[in-house]
């Protein structure tokens, strides 16, 4: 289930806990199901959200499943009596199970865009959805922006290119059009929409600090030494040439995310 070492670091992730979880509580806002009797939270991280989950609804039967020990462990040990299954699994093969359980709402913050294939992937997740339920997707959508465009960049250029190559992938979100047509026969009612978020950081290398605690961590878990040293070093400063800090010494990021609620008849 888990053949490569784990990239996530709960406190890095965490570092940002205000922006990371706002876009969820967004899309939290936006489900109209007052009673599920079951919910999963894809992908749930370090389970601050899915904590939130458990605030709104507070008799559901809810399930939390993610790829990272410790994220998991994290969550385990922060939430403790929240009546939450958490459980180590990977969304991919979570789907596999054609015979799974299906639930009220499947919802899922900032994970779907580490799976490629979106025009098989949305159809099977709503297959694990109960009629009249729901499935709620959030995800970064910033692919095109100059953090994650220097990224690939900084990635070709060095001795670390042949090991890394596979991390600069292709974009793995496609434009919301796609996923309303690919959901559309599935659906009696599907809402997509996209926020840009203007974001203030303040401190030093603060968009370095921002992506290491997500789209970066995997290349973090592989260089090491030197290596790793250039990378950060070499990357860090062309964030700053991009990202300058304005005169209050803050430094302005702007996050663009997709969300999609689908509704089941």
């Amino acid at each position: 289930m888990n053949p490569t070492p784990d990239v996530w670091n709960p406190k890095n992730y965490l570092n940002f806990a205000n922006h990371r979880t706002r876009p969820a509580i967004d899309l939290l806002s936006r489900i109209n199901i007052e009673n599920p009797s079951s919910l999963i939270d894809l992908g749930c991280g370090a389970g601050n959200v899915t904590a939130i989950l458990r605030q709104r609804w507070v008799s559901a039967e809810i399930a939390a499943i993610d790829n990272s020990p410790a994220m998991l462990q994290h969550a385990g040990e922060k939430y403790p009596e929240q009546k939450i299954n958490w459980k180590l699994d990977d969304i991919s093969e979570w789907l596999l199970n054609k015979k799974g359980k299906k639930f009220d709402i499947v919802f899922s913050n900032a994970a779907l865009h580490w799976i490629g294939g979106h025009k098989d992937l949305f159809p099977r997740l709503m297959a694990r959805v109960n009629s009249g339920g729901v499935l709620a997707v959030q995800m970064p959508n910033n692919f095109s922006a100059p953090s994650h465009k220097l990224m690939t960049q900084t990635i070709s250029d060095g001795p670390w290119a042949e090991l890394l190559k596979d991390i600069a992938r292709p974009t793995p979100v496609a434009w919301p059009a796609a996923y309303k047509g690919w959901l559309h026969p599935l659906a009696k009612n599907i809402d997509v929409w996209e926020t840009q978020y203007v974001q203030h950081f303040e401190g030093e290398d603060p968009v370095l600090k921002w992506i290491s605690g997500s789209w970066l961590a995997p290349v973090l878990v592989r260089l090491s030494g030197k290596m790793r040293e250039s990378f950060i070093a070499l990357y860090g400063q062309r964030l700053r040439n991009a990202y300058p800090p304005d005169g209050d010494g803050r430094t302005v990021y702007k996050m663009r995310r997709i969300f999609l609620i689908a509704e089941k008849d």
